[in-house]
């Protein structure tokens, strides 16, 4: 195990964009104004464990039903580049069903440590290394924590317009990731 700063940044930039925790601010203010009160706190800490345990327990889980790694990247590529397309497009293709509390779910789980992420994780560990993407995953954390604890000012700071921008930008860097993600391990798949 080594530490690799540009990993880290590579791989907090992916989760980043993947989280998207800046684009569901309209959904955390309108869960904030449905339920009053969100437990920043606990949301961030439940997703980081989410998080950490499936990038260990996830790959023996894979091999318990017999998928390899580079399978699951290739898979994992193609749900990164339909949340890009989501993200660029301003559409939705997947849709969660309406949750009835704003705890730990729907924030932690699946907004934050969704099926994206989980795929994404996953992903990320066929390519870097175990304890980069650990330091990735408690930085986004931190910065899951900082928007649910500032997401009204957030969204008055960068308007509706703001926010289209930043989301369609990282949306642009996902896609970008995706091709580099399929195109790196769809090789293991023949081999």
């Amino acid at each position: 195990m080594e530490l690799d700063f540009r990993e880290i940044i590579t791989v907090s930039m992916v989760l980043f964009a993947v989280i998207d925790i800046v684009g569901t601010v309209p959904i955390i203010i309108d869960l904030r104004a449905k339920f009053g009160h969100i437990e920043s706190e606990k949301a961030s800490l439940a997703s980081g464990f989410i998080m950490i345990v499936f990038l260990f327990i996830g790959e023996e889980f894979l091999k318990i039903i017999g998928i390899d790694v580079h399978s699951f990247a290739v898979a994992g590529s193609f749900v990164l580049f339909f949340l890009a397309l989501e993200m660029i497009l301003g559409i939705r293709l997947y849709r969660d069903e309406a949750s009835s509390s704003a705890s730990i779910v729907p924030i932690a789980f699946p907004l934050v440590a969704g099926a994206g992420t989980m795929t994404t994780l996953l992903s990320l560990k066929a390519e870097f290394q175990s304890i980069n993407i650990m330091i990735a995953i408690i930085l986004n954390v931190i910065l899951v924590y900082i928007v649910l604890k500032s997401s009204a000012r957030i969204e008055k700071m960068l308007g509706k317009t703001g926010l289209g921008v930043i989301r369609k930008t990282f949306g642009v860097v996902l896609l970008a990731i995706a091709v580099k993600l399929f195109a790196s391990n769809v090789k293991g798949l023949f081999a």
